[in-house]
């Protein structure tokens, strides 16, 4: 599919570029709590699909992160964006860092949110189980979201997320997914680069929390910085959009026009 062009939709109109990458649950509608407060005068956003999720639920693929850097790297080239900024989500964060991997000099800032670390997400067997089940079970997809927001959000909350991660994404490449974040490392590929970087995590997330990121974004990237989020859990875009908005849109902002990644 060498003419596959990621499905996306633009948001603003500012000078600063950034690709937005959401994670395994759901496609880029993710987004959609952030939209109406983001700063389109500074930043345009292109928010995208991933190969099996929404607009791409059927595209065929390989469903790993190493393709779907490269289909981002397409869409830049497509939409003439020689340097932009990364935000990834989760599984997204994976896929950003692949971004980075491919063409430091092309990424101008990386942002993780609750990010799966470039050197993936090894799972004890029962945990594995739950997760490799989730691509048709409802059931554990729901356990899944409610564990990684703290057992605290709401019922209907929990069964709307369920729902919206059936309708948008496709078993056999949510499955496949599964497999590339988790089990591939490549870290070696990215640690000492010195693009800024900003890990997001939420205090309520007991997997992809704020120690996690220490152990590797703030090791890895030698100009990096964790904020926990106090009221967040996995899913800061609904949890707490202000609040991303604010952390986020505050880190791009400080990038002027910052020099290309480099090793050190």
């Amino acid at each position: 599919m060498a003419d596959f062009v990621l499905p996306h939709a633009l948001h603003g109109s500012g000078p600063h570029k950034v690709v937005a990458v959401h994670g395994w649950f759901a496609d880029r509608s993710a987004y959609d709590p952030l939209l109406p407060d983001l700063d389109r005068d500074a930043f345009q956003y292109a928010v995208v699909d991933l190969r099996g999720y929404g607009e791409a639920k059927h595209a065929a693929g390989a469903y790993t992160t190493a393709e779907g850097a490269a289909d981002v790297l397409a869409l830049a080239d497509r939409l003439g964006w020689e340097r932009f900024s990364v935000v990834g989500h989760s599984m997204g964060g994976s896929v950003a860092q692949r971004v980075l991997a491919a063409a430091p000099h092309r990424v101008r800032r990386l942002v993780g949110v609750s990010p799966v670390p470039a050197s993936g997400l090894p799972m004890p067997p029962e945990q594995w189980a739950l997760f490799a089940g989730a691509d048709h079970s409802p059931h554990h997809r729901r356990i899944i979201l409610d564990t990684t927001t703290g057992g605290r959000r709401p019922a209907a909350w929990l069964d709307r997320m369920v729902r919206r991660s059936l309708e948008r994404t496709e078993a056999k490449a949510f499955r496949a997914w599964l497999d590339s974040w988790a089990g591939d490392g490549f870290e070696a590929d990215i640690e000492g680069l010195r693009v800024p970087a900003l890990v997001v995590t939420g205090a309520l997330d007991p997997a992809l929390g704020a120690e996690l990121a220490r152990q590797t974004w703030l090791r890895w990237y030698a100009d990096s910085v964790l904020v926990e989020l106090s009221a967040a859990g996995h899913y800061a875009m609904d949890e707490t959009p202000l609040e991303l908005i604010r952390v986020v849109e505050d880190f791009l902002r400080a990038d002027g026009d910052a020099a290309p990644a480099a090793a050190g």
